[in-house]
C-alpha cells in the first residue's frame, strides 16, 4: 500500500545524483553489461559477429545504450563491432575517430585507411559465420541501419559476408531489455521516486477544488521534474470521472471535457521519466472529498480493488519463456471468469518508457498482438503492468467508471513482483 499524500517529492532531491556521479553510476553499469549480458545473448542468439552503425543525429535506437557517458551521439559515424571469442569472451571494437577509453578498442586510423575498409579487414581477419545487423520487420529499437549504412557495409564487405547477414531483433531485444543485479538494486528506488511526486500531485498541496485544473497538475508535474533534474518521456495527463458525466474511452480525445477539479471527482495521472538511463511509468488515481466527507464512496473503493485484483492475477501468469500473447490470453480469461471486465495492455521498461521485449496486450488489441507479442519472457527484465478494469458505481447510480493503473514490475527467478509496491488506496484530497 501506497502512502495518500504525506509524501513530498522534494523530499528525493538529496537522493538525486549530480550529473557527474549519475556518469559514473551508467558507465559502471555499462562495462558490467558488456562484459556479462552482451556474450550471453550473442551466444543465446547465435551470432558470431554483430556490427552497430549509425551516423551523428541519425542514431540507431540501441548505439546510446552501448556508447559510456557522456556520450552524446555517434559524432560523424561510429562503427561497433562485436565479436563472440571461442572461449565465450566478447572483444568490442571501436571504428569512430574520438573513442570510448577503454571500453572499446580502437580499431581504426583515419590516417591510414577508409573506415569501411577498415570495417572489410576487421570482418575478414575473423571471419564470422553469421554476422548481426539492425534491420527487422518488426521491431523499432532493432531497425536502426539506415538504407545508406546497409549499402555502405555491404560494399565494403561483399561476398561471402554479405550472405552471412542476419537481422540481429532477438539480439537487439535481448540486450536492451536484460536488467543486471546493480540496476535492479537502483531501479526500486527511481520507482519511489514517482510515487512521491504522485502523491504530492494528488493532495492539497498542489489542487484546490474549483480553482486548480488538470493542465495545471500535468505542468506542476513536468515542473517538479525539471527542478529535481529528471527527464519527462512524454506528456503527462491528468483526467477527470465524475457523476452524470460522460467520460471519454480510451485512445479518443475531448477537447471540450471538463478540467477544473471539483469535489467528488475521481482524478487519473499518467506519468513517467528518465532517472539513470532507466524509466517509469506510472497511473494512479484520487478522490477529490466531498464536504463532510472522510473517505471515497465505497463503489469507487470496490472498483480499485477489482484493478488490484486484476494485477495480481495478470502477474500470476507472467513466466519465463511463455509468449506475451499467451500471457495476456490466461490473464483475460481468467479475469472474465472472475465477473472482472478487464482491460490489458502492458509493455516491458527499461532503457525506454515502451520498452523492448513482448507486449503485452494493446487497448485496442486485446485478442493478441502479432509479432511483439509472440516474443516470450526472459527473466530479469521489467514491465509497466498497464490495464483497467470497468465497474458500476451505485453512489454514482449505476454509472460505468473506468479504473485504470499502471506500475512497475520485474520478472526474476520466474516470478513477478513489484519492483517497488502499488496503490491500493486512493489519495484523498480536501
Amino acid at each position: 500500500m501506497l502512502s495518500t499524500g504525506s509524501i513530498s517529492a522534494d523530499a528525493y532531491r538529496s537522493k538525486i545524483f549530480p550529473l557527474r556521479l549519475r556518469a559514473e553510476v551508467q558507465k559502471d553499469w555499462l562495462r558490467q553489461r558488456l562484459e556479462k549480458v552482451l556474450p550471453e545473448i550473442m551466444k543465446r542468439e547465435g551470432f558470431d559477429m554483430w556490427i552497430v552503425a549509425a551516423r551523428e543525429y541519425n542514431e540507431d535506437p540501441v548505439i546510446m545504450t552501448l556508447l559510456p557517458a557522456p556520450a552524446m551521439s555517434a559524432r560523424r559515424r561510429t562503427i561497433l563491432v562485436f565479436s563472440l571469442r571461442k572461449d565465450g569472451t566478447l572483444e568490442r571494437l571501436t571504428l569512430d575517430r574520438y573513442g570510448h577509453g577503454d571500453f572499446y578498442e580502437a580499431a581504426w586510423d583515419p590516417e591510414a585507411e577508409d573506415q569501411y575498409e577498415c570495417l572489410a579487414r576487421v570482418v575478414r581477419e575473423r571471419d564470422p559465420q553469421t554476422i548481426g545487423l539492425n534491420i527487422s520487420e518488426n521491431s523499432a529499437f532493432a531497425d536502426g541501419l539506415t538504407y545508406n549504412e546497409y549499402q555502405n557495409i555491404a560494399a565494403a564487405l561483399g561476398e561471402p559476408y554479405v550472405s552471412r547477414f542476419k537481422g540481429a531483433e532477438r539480439l537487439t531485444i535481448g540486450w536492451l531489455e536484460r536488467r543486471i543485479e546493480a540496476e535492479l538494486i537502483v531501479y526500486p528506488g527511481i520507482v519511489e521516486i514517482g510515487h512521491a511526486m504522485i502523491a504530492e500531485a494528488f493532495s492539497s498541496r498542489t489542487i484546490q477544488p474549483g480553482i486548480t485544473t488538470t493542465d495545471d497538475v500535468v505542468w506542476w508535474m513536468r515542473e517538479k521534474m525539471q527542478s529535481l533534474g529528471l527527464q519527462a518521456w512524454f506528456q503527462p495527463t491528468v483526467d477527470i470521472q465524475a457523476r452524470g458525466e460522460p467520460f471519454t474511452p480510451i485512445g479518443k480525445k475531448d477537447e471540450n471535457r471538463r478540467k477544473v477539479i471539483l469535489p467528488g471527482d475521481l482524478l487519473h495521472c499518467d506519468v513517467g521519466f528518465y532517472y539513470l538511463g532507466l524509466a517509469t511509468d506510472q497511473q494512479q488515481l484520487a478522490y477529490v472529498l466531498r464536504p463532510g466527507e472522510s473517505d471515497a464512496p465505497e463503489g469507487l473503493k470496490a472498483g480499485l480493488a477489482e484493478a488490484n485484483r486484476l494485477q495480481d492475477i495478470h502477474l500470476e501468469f507472467m513466466h519465463v519463456g511463455h509468449t506475451g500473447n499467451q500471457v495476456l490470453k490466461a490473464a483475460l480469461e481468467q479475469a472474465r471468469a472472475e465477473g472482472i471486465e478487464p482491460m490489458i495492455y502492458t509493455h516491458p521498461i527499461g532503457y525506454h518508457g515502451h520498452a523492448a521485449g513482448p507486449t503485452i496486450g494493446l487497448w485496442d488489441h486485446q485478442e493478441g498482438v502479432p509479432d511483439r507479442g509472440d516474443y516470450e519472457l526472459f527473466d530479469d527484465t521489467c514491465y509497466s503492468i498497464e490495464l483497467n478494469v470497468k465497474k458500476a458505481v451505485p453512489e454514482w447510480d449505476g454509472q460505468e467508471v473506468m479504473f485504470a493503473l499502471e506500475e512497475e514490475a520485474v520478472l526474476s527467478g520466474n516470478r513477478a513482483r513489484w519492483l517497488s509496491g502499488r496503490q491500493t488506496e486512493f489519495h484523498l484530497i480536501g
